[in-house]
Order: C-alpha cells, then structure tokens, then sequence
C-alpha cells in the first residue's frame, strides 16, 4: 500500500485573525499610525474623540489599499486599465509614473498584411 500526498492550498495559510493577511495587517499598521499623529495633534488641542475616529478612519483605508482589489468594470477608465489588481499595486505604479514626470514609452509594432 502506498502513501499518497493530497495537494493542499496554502493561499489561506498567511492570514492573521481570517481578516488580515500579513500585507493587509502592515497597511492597516502604516494607515493607524498616520491617524495616530493626528490623534496626537488633537489631543493637545483637547479632542481626542475626534483624534481617536481619524486613527480607526485612516486604519480603514490602509486596510482596503492593502486587502482590496480594483474593480473589474467597463464603466470607467481607470477600472478598465486596473480591473482585478491590487489597490497598491495600482498606486505604486501611479507613483512611480508620476516620479518619472509623466513619460510614457510605447513601442508600436507595424503589422503587415499578406493577401
């Protein structure tokens, strides 16, 4: 008798609480910290209920960048191009688009017809 290996899925294993893959739970990091320093700007001033609302605002949009994908739809431009990437994909390219002044280089290939 012989022993066979049943093949598993190990796209699940790196998630943290079901909800955070670990990309998800660093962004929602970076997101909360950035709400912290204006947590920490409010509570001088004496509101830290508001300071406290930014922290958990901006952990959400860390998580959506980090967990999400664009949507894939024809409806409008930027959802056509990026349809099913990564959020943070999508702005790390628009970044270092922007980081290159705007240069687009495209190579055309001329296409010939045999009749």
């Amino acid at each position: 008798m012989q022993i066979h290996e049943i093949p598993r899925d190990y796209k699940g294993e790196s998630r943290i609480l079901y909800v955070f893959s670990i990309k998800g739970l660093i962004y929602t990091g970076i997101g909360a910290a950035v709400g912290g320093l204006f947590y920490l700007i409010l509570s001088i001033i004496g509101l830290q209920a508001i300071g406290i609302w930014f922290v958990l605002i901006f952990g959400g949009i860390g998580f959506c960048i980090g967990t999400l994908k664009m949507p894939d739809s024809k409806r409008f431009k930027i959802t056509e191009k990026t349809g099913g990437e990564a959020i943070d994909d999508v702005i790390k390219r628009w970044f270092k688009f922007k980081m290159q002044k705007n240069k687009i280089y495209v190579y055309l290939k001329e296409e010939t017809k045999d009749e």
